[in-house]
């Protein structure tokens, strides 16, 4: 057998490890950031909602502001 052609053998199937083995610590990483990404945007939605006030009515009821318009379809 030609010596070369088991040296591209090996070094193909070293190659091929070697891809493998990055694409796991890539896709890890990736993991960890839409994780950390996650935490913030909750954070952050959390405290939008906890800095948003609330209406004590939905409509004008009483007053002078919203009461006093007349309308018929």
């Amino acid at each position: 057998m030609d010596t070369s052609l088991v040296n591209r053998i090996v070094n193909t199937a070293v190659q091929l490890n070697q891809a493998r083995q990055a694409d796991a610590v890539q896709t890890a990483v990736l993991r960890r950031t839409l994780d950390m990404q996650e935490a913030s945007a909750t954070v952050m939605l959390d405290a939008l909602a906890a800095a948003t006030p609330v209406p004590s009515t939905t409509s004008a009821a009483s007053g002078p502001l919203g009461t006093q318009v007349d309308t018929w379809a």
